[in-house]
Formats: C-alpha cells, structure tokens, sequence
C-alpha cells in the first residue's frame, strides 16, 4: 500500500517548506519530500556537486526544523533522510 497527499496537502507541505527549500539550495542540497503514511513524510536531502559539507546540521537537529516547519500542516516527519558523509 502506497501512502498518499492530497493535493491541498501537498501544496501546503511545498509553502511550509519553501523557505527552507532555498536556503537548502543556496547551500548545494536539494530537498524532495513523499508521504510515508497518510499523515507523515520522508524528507530527503541530497547533495549537488560542490554542496556545502559544513552547513549541514546533524540529523537530530534537522528533523527538528522539518518538525517545526510542518506543524501547521496535516503532516508530520516520519524520517529525514541526509546525504552521506565525505
């Protein structure tokens, strides 16, 4: 079974993430997010080439900023899923 957003919930994931969507891109990650459970996501950073190794805080500490980011929406964060270590 494939958990699924509706699309209002969707669109209120992407504005309560926008902000942090840009900085994470200023910084050379990109940040892609998908349900997990109907009500909770997997957030998903990545890094591009010449990504910003140091401006990563620890997994700990950026699933509480997502927490935090998604508490006005009908969602929360299952995991956050950081990129490797160099």
């Amino acid at each position: 079974m494939t958990a699924t957003t509706d699309s209002a919930d969707s669109a209120a994931i992407d504005a309560a993430l926008a902000g942090f969507t840009e900085m994470m891109r200023t910084d050379g990650y990109l940040l892609a997010w998908e349900p997990s459970a109907p009500d909770r996501i997997v957030v998903t950073i990545s890094a591009t080439e010449g990504a910003c190794a140091d401006c990563l805080v620890p997994q700990p500490v950026m699933e509480a900023i997502m927490s935090s980011a998604l508490a006005e929406t009908a969602v929360s964060v299952d995991r956050v899923i950081l990129p490797a270590a160099h």
